[in-house]
């Protein structure tokens, strides 16, 4: 038997349904700019406590901490508001990624420096700080410059 598919736009199809539809059609600016709101803070708590760790030895290890605020305020605002999430959302995640590969430079570097540097890779990879951890703050940035290019959801 033939069943008519319905309209993502009726009020009785579940919500599922509706966020795989936009999804399907690239619509999902708001949620992609709430998600890297999200993501910002859970990512820096963690870069917070293994910097703390490490006794914020280096002033650029507080980098991570100063650029997330504007990161979080223009996730929250993009979903509420279109503007944001095509114009200041865009920057901050755009300097939030940048801030990422600095923090990729500063990781490498620090194994360059541990007795041995990268001839000893495989004893100070490990025990030096971590190369792919910086990587995450570059995804975080990278959703929010995604979501300046995708259309909001119906």
């Amino acid at each position: 038997m033939f069943l008519p598919r319905r309209s993502p736009s009726r009020p009785d199809d579940h919500v599922l349904d509706r966020m795989v539809a936009n999804i399907e059609h690239g619509r999902f600016e708001r949620s992609l700019s709430g998600l890297t709101a999200v993501a910002a803070v859970i990512t820096t708590a963690e870069v917070y406590f293994e910097h703390y760790k490490a006794s914020f030895g280096n002033k650029w290890m507080w980098s991570p901490i100063l650029v997330t605020p504007p990161v979080v305020v223009a996730g929250i605002a993009g979903v509420f508001s279109r503007r944001w999430a095509k114009t200041v959302l865009p920057v901050a995640a755009g300097i939030y990624a940048l801030d990422g590969l600095a923090g990729e430079y500063f990781h490498a570097r620090g194994v360059a420096r541990k007795p041995g540097g990268w001839s000893l890779a495989t004893y100070n990879v490990p025990m030096g700080p971590p190369i792919a951890a910086p990587g995450l703050m570059c995804v975080v940035g990278g959703m929010g410059l995604l979501a300046a290019l995708l259309r909001r959801e119906k």
